[in-house]
């Protein structure tokens, strides 16, 4: 919005002249979302500790004393992310308005999950939050609507890039768009299963974000495509500064979540984050690469997949108990060592990520 209102200032002003640059704008989303976190996070964590709205934690969980801490603060977060990307982008973007619907779809879907948990825990009433294949039919249509949008987008190739790998393209076809939507659903459950102790989550998410903001600028520059041999896609540039929205308002939200936290994102924000990734990873062609930054959520939901399929099969238990980072706790590690291993973990799988560019 604020290129559009004060660009066309540098006829009169050359310092308006730096909204050109992407860099610039994105630096700026970031800071802005950072800074509208950060105002507004006590006030309403005040709101929802006033209102009640805390998280109700399960008795096999080893800390069952966050009971009643303020949940649905992902709403903060998308609120950060929404305004700051329309302030500073240019809003003129199928990709960049494809992407916030997304993220704001899916944050709807996990407001309505978090509410049914919380109407669950004070009148046991009703259903623990939304049916599980409610809720992937859900995921599914929002990842079949993108789909839809790049399989007839003649600019969009239906094929898919391996890291490490120069010349392996595989060109799905109709497969593309069950590709798609897999991406989109898998990382918006595999960030929500991650979101388990005080920072881990959005902490992994921030160093994803960082990847992709990188890889939505790259993929957007004709000369560094060209030069990196990667898919060139001039509309993915704006992503740079939906990314760099996720950056901040992450940050801004991780100065409350760090331990011990005083707010949880709820579903209303994993869901919504882990959708915002998937599809920035789908629109700029880098979707193996969501397995090796990603990784601390692949293995998360791994854990868990892996637990369910062994104690139906065999009767035994792999972990100790699933998701991993409690398997952890279990074996008696404290949670803020967890968390910052894990983080420690995803800025190797970052470095990794970006070595990808040139080991080809």
């Amino acid at each position: 919005m604020l290129y559009y209102l004060l660009y066309p200032l540098r006829e009169y002003f050359t310092i308006f002249n730096v909204f050109k640059y992407i860099t610039f704008r994105a630096a700026l989303a970031s800071i802005t979302a950072f800074l509208i976190t950060v105002i507004f996070a006590p006030p309403i964590i005040r709101k929802l500790t006033l209102w009640k709205i805390g998280e109700s934690v399960r008795g096999c969980v080893p800390h069952n004393n966050k009971q009643g801490t303020p949940t649905m603060g992902g709403i903060l977060i998308l609120m950060s992310i929404l305004i700051s990307t329309l302030l500073w982008a240019e809003i003129r973007n199928n990709y960049l308005l494809l992407a916030l619907f997304v993220t704001v779809y899916l944050g709807a879907l996990g407001f309505v999950d978090d509410y049914k948990k919380l109407m669950y825990s004070k009148t046991k009433k009703g259903s623990r939050g939304l049916n599980k294949r409610t809720k992937l039919f859900f995921q599914g249509l929002i990842g079949l609507a993108v789909a839809l949008f790049l399989y007839w987008n003649p600019d969009n190739a239906r094929s898919v890039e391996f890291p490490f790998f120069k010349n392996l393209v595989i060109d799905l076809g109709i497969f593309y768009i069950p590709f798609v939507m897999l991406v989109i659903m898998a990382c918006s459950n595999a960030v929500n299963i991650t979101d388990g102790l005080d920072g881990l989550a959005i902490g992994a998410v921030i160093m994803t974000a960082i990847t992709y903001t990188g890889m939505s600028y790259v993929t957007g520059h004709v000369k560094f495509a060209e030069y990196l041999g990667i898919y060139y896609l001039p509309e993915a540039a704006e992503l740079t500064v939906f990314c760099a929205a996720i950056i901040g308002a992450g940050l801004g939200f991780l100065w409350f979540n760090s331990y011990p936290a005083t707010i949880f994102m709820g579903d209303t924000g994993a869901l919504a984050l882990g959708g915002a990734i998937g599809t920035v990873a789908v629109f700029v062609k880098k979707e193996m690469l969501l397995v090796l930054v990603g990784g601390i959520f692949v293995v998360e939901a791994l854990s868990v997949l892996l637990q369910i399929i062994s104690f139906r099969t065999l009767g035994k238990r792999i972990f100790k108990i699933a998701p991993l980072h409690h398997h952890f706790e279990r074996c008696g590690w404290p949670e803020s060592k967890v968390t910052i291993r894990f983080w420690i973990i995803a800025i190797i799988l970052v470095l990794l990520s970006f070595s990808t560019l040139k080991l080809r």
